[in-house]
């Protein structure tokens, strides 16, 4: 299921939204009046797709794209404006900021769901192949690693150590998750193997590798 972060100040608007989109299509939808609870929410959760309105009450949206943006957690978290100011500068700014799309009020429900399942379409065929975050990056067609803009040369294992980081940033694992996850079985006799290939990627990624953290008496995760 989707999640879709929904950020506008009128409450009609946000609630016919919600309806269309949960009525086509599987999506959960997180709610937000302002951009400073849009915050919270981004941070507290995964989400796949921004609407917002940049006319809000507080923190503008436009500000609020920026910060999102700035983010290398949200690099490429897809965001469609929803917005009454129609000029040809606003369009542009939003489109120039990172927004991948920008619809005008009013606008056609039936285009709006469109253009999200379009969005969520695409996102999904590209990041079958081609994962981030922050400095590291891993394209599963070429089986390459990128660290820093340098190619890093990772046994099979790394790989997918690394691959399964970054495809959960939020997420803590502890040894026997990963020991399940990677090498297909769950022993705390074997958890040092883990600890072993920790370090090994640790220094592969060099300035990079710091990313990947200790978290003491439970597991490992990224730093975000």
């Amino acid at each position: 299921m989707n999640r879709i972060l929904l950020v506008e100040d009128h409450q009609e608007l946000r609630e016919l939204i919600a309806y269309n989109l949960e009525k086509e299509g599987e999506y959960e939808i997180l709610n937000a009046e302002n951009a400073n609870d849009a915050l919270i929410l981004l941070e507290d959760g995964d989400v796949d797709l921004i609407l917002l309105d940049l006319m809000l009450p507080g923190l503008g949206g436009l500000e609020f794209l920026k910060i999102v943006k700035g983010n290398s957690r949200h690099t490429n978290l897809p965001v469609v404006i929803i917005s009454a100011k129609n000029s040809e500068q606003d369009v542009v700014s939003g489109l120039k900021l990172g927004a991948d799309d920008y619809l005008t009020k009013p606008f056609s429900m039936k285009v709006l769901v469109a253009k999200v399942e379009t969005i969520l379409r695409r996102m999904q065929t590209s990041e079958g192949k081609l994962f981030s975050y922050g400095d590291l990056s891993i394209d599963l067609e070429m089986h390459k690693v990128m660290a820093a803009g340098e190619e890093v040369t990772l046994t099979v294992k790394e790989f997918e150590l690394l691959l399964l980081f970054i495809k959960k940033p939020r997420k803590v694992f502890n040894r026997n998750q990963l020991l399940n996850s990677i090498w297909g079985y769950e022993s705390d006799s074997y958890t040092r193997t883990v600890d072993a290939h920790i370090s090994s990627l640790r220094k592969k990624l060099g300035a990079a590798g710091k990313i990947i953290r200790s978290v003491p008496k439970v597991g490992y995760g990224l730093d975000v």
